[in-house]
């Protein structure tokens, strides 16, 4: 079982984020061989640490009708809000939620296949649209890129931000140049010839950390996963893990 880092309220923990027996969610992205993987992970007693309780069923990673933004990257609203200008379209998104507080070892995510070896360039890129509302913190949801030069995390709430083109009031977009981003990476930027193990998404803070969801919503919504040129979107269609 593989681990990976996770950050809380500067606290530092080893959290098992890969888990075993995944239930497909693929959502095909337009120009490379790149998809998204939801899953969610409750571990046995240890699996965060030493002497550290079992993880509770209280996450969700799926794919979802209805829940993103249009998949043929058409205007999620019109000019008559009653009237709807992608009617048809499955309007795939990705919900990730964590239903209990951040110190349960649990987190739902996304495991981005395509990228391994792949090589980090200048200009290398990591974001995704996520619906306002939802929760944009610190460390979750966040890109774990783990390379031949190190573990880094590319998080959300530091990320540069603008109004997402297919809904600009209601969805933001990120995107983070991880050779040159600021304090949404830790440890560190990632450097320039850095070969990719592994890209995931990860969402492990729950209803008891808030950021710009003031009460801890404990769930985001993502889609228009941004890897460097590809966008991984729509076709998405899965169930949780059992």
């Amino acid at each position: 079982m593989r681990q990976s880092r996770v950050l809380h309220g500067g606290v530092l923990l080893l959290v098992a984020a890969l888990a075993m027996g995944l239930t497909p969610a693929l959502a095909v992205a337009d120009d490379e061989a790149a998809s998204a993987e939801a899953f969610t992970f409750v571990g046995g007693a240890g699996d965060c640490g030493a002497g550290y309780p079992a993880g509770s069923r209280i996450v969700t990673g799926r794919w979802l009708k209805g829940m993103g933004l249009p998949d043929n990257g058409g205007q999620n609203v019109g000019t008559n809000p009653a009237d709807n200008p992608n009617k048809k379209d499955p309007h795939t998104g990705l919900l990730l939620s964590k239903n209990g507080t951040t110190p349960d070892c649990s987190s739902a995510g996304a495991r981005i296949h395509g990228v391994k070896g792949k090589t980090v360039t200048a200009g290398f890129t990591l974001g995704f649209d996520y619906r306002n509302g939802g929760h944009c913190g610190a460390g979750a949801p966040r890109f774990n890129v783990d390379t031949d030069m190190g573990f880094f995390f590319v998080g959300c709430a530091n990320a540069p931000k603008s109004p997402a083109p297919q809904d600009p009031l209601q969805w933001t977009r990120t995107r983070s140049v991880v050779t040159a981003c600021g304090i949404e990476c830790f440890p560190s930027s990632i450097p320039v010839g850095a070969k990719i193990k592994s890209i995931t998404i990860i969402y492990d803070e729950g209803t008891d950390t808030a950021n710009n969801d003031t009460q801890g919503v404990g769930l985001a919504v993502l889609d228009n996963i941004f890897i460097n040129g590809a966008l991984i979107g729509g076709n998405g269609n899965s169930g949780d893990d059992d």
